[in-house]
């Protein structure tokens, strides 16, 4: 058999076996279609790059094998390596590498019964939580779908391996089944010809929805109350972006939003009809052999089923009766049948609640009978808890816009309407005022007589689409408005005036406190958005009608975003102001007699807030989670912690174990220690603030360095999204948006986002012990620095320094890259003193066996990288070279794992 791929390259291949046996025919799979030539030359590259990386005395360094290839042989080269570094990713994550102990419910009731908190203080907790992952369409997936389909059918096959057999359900040699679905893999074009559109990503997020999502909460939910003795709430949820989030995508229209939560409602009433059905087959009851409540004898008699063969069972009469109103629930609501129509009359459900409430009816009716063993759990207990969860709607559908937008369109609506001339010119004050005096009347300022910018019809069309939504829906579709670029108390303000006009925001009659179906919240992003964040609030809550509506719900939401303050402020700055920021709202709403929610923007590299969700959420601020908590799932990050069943079920309940720690277990360090502690953060901070903004914007030149350096221009050629790289056509780092900033820095493997200044800070702190105290026992620190060390050890400037020939100014080049290669000397060797460790990840063994096996696979395709952008900057036209970029971006983005 053949070895490609197979030979150890580190402890990591042979500590993973599943790596070796996919590895072996992936290996077969290239000599069998790519052929003998391609094989060995592929084989020779992996070879000296793995001697290489392993320092073996008499590796030619030179000799990488790379110039004998053709472009073809380039193109069929980086598949083959972007393969084995996704299969890879499927054995780790088969072996739990992700996986945290203790990251799973049972633990943590474990844990703090240890501190004398009862499964009575979790349910307390958890009867008003809310937990949800947010699905976003932010580009940072460069697969296509086929691609992780065809991956995903392997993890399925790898799992009737695990349980000892060698044949398929359908007869067929399983070895042989995944060597096929690997050939599949290599003769599947992983690149996109088109761009993406907004309806393909509905489209994509669509199917983790129907396949992983609808399936595996009730899953979880049916676990979660067989621990806990008790039925929880359905607290955990599943929110979506996509179709709803305009904030520089002028491709998200009202017809987009409209899209998103149509076929949201699709998917979820097909789900519900096939779960009915199944029960329909499944409860065959005869009225001869049990006994049957009157309330399910009642609804058997509604539901019009008059079968004679089925006249004795009453539970299968009444599931008929409610399959049939789902279906009318399906017309009314899509406008379509079902696949599998009734043959009866149903009257449409007006609401999810009476669909649950039937579905009781029949789940009370089966407790009435034995020990009540045919009620609880299975599939009918399963299937309430789904229309608990996800109702008409499927997912809540975040709206968001750039606060600049809002101020345009609401300044337009006020002049047409005769209010007020020149809003932009107002000042706060003057603009609160305003503001505050159309909302206190239901009068809208929009006409349809009124002939509006393109931009302010399009606002007016998302808000009324809304509107309908809800009407549709329910209000529960949409609950959110998320405001970009939130900076003051009129940036919320006019979200209400836009609500408002579609009636989303109702004035109080006769002293009655106002309505807001949709909350206005604001998205606070750069350092200085985080500091005045408080203050801002507390403005807010001091209005009187905001008091009135805030009260009425209960909660309040707050948005911080880790992207952009990270661009702004570099990674620890960056850290330590969304800590502070969280820190300092919670009296905030305290004071404002409010549940606190925030609303983590995290993305997947370091650089964005990624790294470890259960280890992240833990180190929030003592009284700043509060069972509530919400964070952005974003790009390549979706399909590794929900490409399959058991991998969301493992995150999702390590992203609810975290919550309830963060929630009511006690803090760890003394109040002492914690001034302290802020103390020196506040020292290092500001170090390293100062060496960020030095480097990145305050050096002439740094923009045009970076541009050059990393393939930020071709990343902006991929078709992995509808968004645009920048909110404007300005060329500025501050206009640039993280993702393909932060996604650039890790494709020249320099991550420069997720380490600069840190070092500086480090290495001019002067109390060297106390910070050792502080990585030890304080959870906010050992996250941001193992999350560091992460982002060192994937980071590699001997390679990023092949790069520097693709800039025109070689000396700036030098210039530029002698400090960031100082710097992240700096921050090595100030993590490993603070540590205590002789190496990265020492500590770490299968995370340093997980990036050690990836690195003899990385270089050679960043060798290639560079060598193809310096053929297509200096002109030439051959559409091979292009191809291969694109493959490399998309195999080096594979590899790396959290690289956007």
């Amino acid at each position: 058999m053949a070895t490609l791929l197979s030979t150890p390259a580190s402890p990591a291949i042979t500590q993973n076996p599943d790596i070796r046996y996919l590895g072996r025919l992936l290996g077969d799979v290239i000599r069998a279609y790519g052929g003998e030539k391609l094989y060995k030359q592929t084989e020779y590259i992996r070879s000296a790059s793995v001697d290489r990386a392993r320092g073996i005395q008499g590796a030619d360094v030179t000799d990488t094998g790379l110039a004998a290839l053709t472009l073809d042989d380039t193109l069929n080269f980086t598949r083959g390596f972007m393969l084995f570094s996704m299969l890879a990713n499927l054995a780790e994550d088969r072996q739990g590498v992700a996986a945290e102990p203790g990251a799973d419910v049972a633990s943590v009731l474990e844990r703090l019964e240890s501190h004398g908190i009862g499964k009575d203080a979790v349910l307390d907790l958890l009867a008003h939580s809310l937990i949800v992952p947010v699905l976003t369409a932010h580009p940072t997936e460069v697969r296509r779908k086929s691609m992780i389909d065809h991956k995903n059918r392997i993890a399925d096959l790898m799992h009737i391996k695990d349980a000892g057999r060698t044949e398929t359900d359908d007869g067929e040699n399983l070895d042989e089944a995944i060597f096929r679905q690997i050939a599949l893999l290599w003769q599947t074009r992983p690149l996109r010809r088109e761009k993406l559109f907004v309806q393909d990503e509905i489209d994509n997020v669509l199917t983790y929805f129907r396949d992983i999502f609808l399936p595996v909460l009730p899953a979880l939910y049916a676990r979660w109350e067989r621990v806990l003795g008790a039925r929880p709430q359905s607290f955990l949820r599943v929110g979506n972006w996509i179709g709803g989030d305009r904030d520089g995508n002028p491709f998200v229209q009202a017809a987009q939003l409209r899209s998103a939560l149509g076929r949201g409602c699709e998917a979820a009433l097909a789900f519900y009809m096939d779960g009915v059905h199944a029960l329909g087959a499944e409860l065959s009851l005869s009225t001869e052999l049990a006994h049957v409540p009157q309330a399910v004898l009642d609804l058997a008699e509604a539901s019009g089923d008059a079968s004679p063969s089925r006249k004795d069972e009453p539970y299968r009469r009444a599931i008929s009766g409610i399959y049939a109103r789902l279906a009318a629930t399906c017309v009314a609501l899509t406008g379509a049948q079902p696949a599998r129509p009734s043959s009866l009359k149903g009257e449409a459900y007006g609401a999810p609640q009476e669909l649950r409430r039937d579905l009781v009816t029949v789940a009370q009716g089966l407790a009435s009978e034995g020990d009540g063993a045919l009620a609880t759990g299975g599939a009918l207990g399963r299937l309430i808890r789904a229309v608990e969860t996800f109702g008409f709607h499927l997912a809540t559908l975040d709206m968001r816009q750039n606060s600049a937008v809002h101020e345009r369109v609401v300044a337009e609506l006020l002049r047409q309407a005769g209010v007020e001339a020149d809003y932009l010119a107002l000042d706060e004050y003057a603009r609160i005022a305003l503001l505050r005096r159309e909302l206190a009347n239901n009068r809208p300022l929009g006409s349809r007589f009124s002939d509006y910018s393109e931009e302010t019809a399009s606002e007016l069309a998302i808000v009324h689409a809304a509107a309908e939504a809800h009407r549709v829906y329910g209000p529960q579709c949409i609950t959110h408005y998320i405001i970009s670029k939130a900076e003051s108390v009129s940036d919320m303000l006019e979200v209400n005036i836009l609500l408002k006009e579609a009636g989303l925001w109702r004035a109080g009659a006769d002293g009655a406190p106002p309505q807001a179906a949709i909350m206005a919240i604001p998205l606070f992003e750069t350092i200085a958005d985080l500091e005045a964040a408080p203050s801002i609030m507390t403005a807010y809550f001091g209005l009187p009608e905001i008091a009135d509506v805030v009260q009425a719900r209960g909660h309040q939401e707050v948005m911080i975003g880790y992207s952009d303050s990270n661009k702004d402020g570099g990674y620890i700055t960056s850290t330590w102001g969304l800590y502070k920021a969280s820190q300092a709202l919670e009296p905030v709403f305290a004071k404002a007699g409010a549940s606190m929610q925030l609303f983590h923007g995290r993305g997947g590299a370091v650089g964005r807030g990624g790294g470890s969700a259960f280890a992240a959420i833990q180190a929030q601020p003592k009284g700043s989670v509060q069972g509530r908590i919400r964070i952005t799932e974003q790009g390549e990050v979706i399909a590794a912690k929900f490409g399959t069943r058991d991998v969301a079920m493992t995150n999702l309940e390590a992203m609810t174990s975290a919550t309830l720690l963060a929630s009511l277990e006690p803090e760890g360090i003394s109040q002492h220690d914690a001034a302290r502690f802020a103390g020196a953060m506040d020292e290092l901070s500001k170090n390293a603030f100062a060496a960020y903004r030095d480097l990145v914007y305050d050096t002439e030149g740094f923009k045009d360095f970076f541009r050059q350096l990393t393939p930020i221009q071709e990343i902006s050629g991929l078709k992995i999204g509808s968004r645009p790289a920048s909110r404007t056509k300005s060329s500025a780092i501050e206009d640039l948006r993280a993702i393909p900033w932060v996604f650039s820095w890790a494709q020249a493997r320099v991550m420069l986002p997720g380490w600069y200044g840190v070092g500086h800070a480090l290495a001019a702190f002067e109390d060297k012990a106390l910070l050792a105290d502080m990585a030890q026992s304080w959870s906010f620190l050992k996250s941001a620095l193992a999350n560091l060390e992460m982002v060192l050890a994937k980071s590699d400037l001997g390679i990023a320094a092949q790069y520097l020939p693709l800039v025109e100014d070689q000396g700036q080049a030098e210039s530029f890259f002698g400090r960031i290669r100082e710097g992240w000397g700096l921050a090595h060797d100030g993590l490993l003193a603070v540590t205590g460790q002789s190496r990265l990840l020492e500590k770490s063994p299968s995370l340093e066996t997980s990036i050690r096996l990836r690195l003899p696979y990385i270089e050679p395709l960043n060798l290639l990288q560079v060598e193809l952008l310096k053929r297509h900057r200096a002109g030439e036209d051959d559409p091979r070279i292009k191809e291969g970029i694109e493959l490399s971006i998309n195999a080096i983005a594979t590899a790396l794992r959290n690289s956007g």
